[in-house]
């Protein structure tokens, strides 16, 4: 065997332990998040794999990192990218259709405010880096975990600034599932079934919390509302496109990045398989297949992060991510309700 080829074996093992690891979490993640008790409170496969990811970082993890840190790194880094890509086979064009014209303002003005929203009182009132900032803004106004996920390579923030973005995404998710459903009598001479499904859509986390919570109401809910948040997920890519913009304005001018942009093209790969996806041209049960590989790769990209992240990191970041996160939970409700309320009035 030539030293080339062993070199290349050499490489190749350097990734597996962790690869494994990543994929062992992941298998367990999955198993949960398909116990109907636990599917139904609205943690997902990505939320568990997050979880039981810090569980084992924080015990087993720091006796076998040597080992297994090629591999987990891969995980988080490529597996994360592909994962985004794959993304794109869950959604459709059409869908933009059967939500309407008020249903695209209201995700485009809902996301647009909450995002600057997180901006200015991140840094500006609670004093954090714009990093941070950003990633909680993300997962806030988008999509959740995977917007923080898809975030972070653009920004190029530490794992321990992701995992406090996911877990604000966990908590305000998780009390909005219970909370939607119990303020929907309270406002129902305002909004209808299926604009209250795209009330939901527009302003919750996760996509597994959203359809929680429209379950909870009524099936024209949650149908208004997955339909809803779909579209706001198809947003994301020209979100990173411009915050990638945005940190290349804002890199020193001593920089090598003030010439050159970093192109998130893993977002834009995610928008060409959402339009291919569009035309119906693979059968059912191929893209069915593809969407489960992709909740497998997203899963084992949450579970390296987990991993990677040791909870005096998150003590050191403290109440104020949290706090930034409460005031934007506020907003999406109060001021993603107002929005909801005018565009629908506008445009009836």
């Amino acid at each position: 065997m030539s030293e080339i080829t062993l070199q290349h074996h050499r490489t190749v093992w350097h990734f597996v332990p962790g690869l494994a690891l990543s994929a062992a979490v992941t298998a367990v993640a999955l198993w949960g998040g398909s116990i109907p008790a636990i599917a139904g409170a609205g943690f997902s496969a990505l939320t568990l794999a997050i979880l039981l990811g810090m569980v084992v970082g924080n015990t087993i993890y720091p006796h076998i990192w040597k080992s297994c840190d090629g591999g987990v790194i891969f995980a988080k880094q490529h597996l994360l990218r592909l994962g985004i890509i794959l993304y794109g086979f869950r959604l459709t064009f059409s869908q933009i259709a059967d939500v309407g014209a008020s249903g695209i303002a209201i995700d485009v003005l809902t996301l647009t405010s909450t995002f600057l929203l997180a901006c200015f009182i991140g840094q500006k009132v609670f004093g954090l880096d714009r990093q941070t900032s950003w990633l909680i803004g993300a997962g806030s106004s988008i999509c959740g975990a995977a917007a923080v996920l898809a975030t972070e390579p653009v920004v190029k923030a530490e794992a321990s600034k992701v995992t406090v973005a996911v877990a604000t995404v966990v908590i305000f998710g998780t009390l909005a599932i219970f909370l939607y459903p119990a303020m929907y009598p309270l406002v129902a001479h305002w909004f209808s079934p299926e604009t209250y499904g795209i009330y939901i859509g527009s302003t919750m986390h996760e996509v597994a919390q959203v359809v929680a919570a429209g379950h909870a109401i009524k099936p024209e809910a949650e149908n208004a509302a997955v339909i809803a948040k779909m579209l706001r997920v198809m947003m994301l890519a020209p979100f990173l496109i411009f915050l990638a913009a945005r940190v290349k304005q804002l890199a020193p001018a001593d920089s090598n990045q003030k010439s050159k942009i970093t192109i998130p093209w893993f977002a834009i790969l995610f928008i060409v398989v959402a339009i291919f996806n569009s035309f119906h041209l693979l059968p059912k049960s191929v893209v069915d297949m593809l969407v489960t590989l992709d909740t497998v790769l997203l899963a084992m990209a949450m579970a390296a992060l987990g991993v990677t992240t040791h909870v005096s990191a998150l003590k050191k970041a403290g109440a104020k991510p949290l706090l930034m996160a409460l005031v934007l939970f506020i907003w999406l409700i109060v001021g993603g309700g107002a929005i909801n309320l005018a565009v629908h009035s506008l445009m009836a």
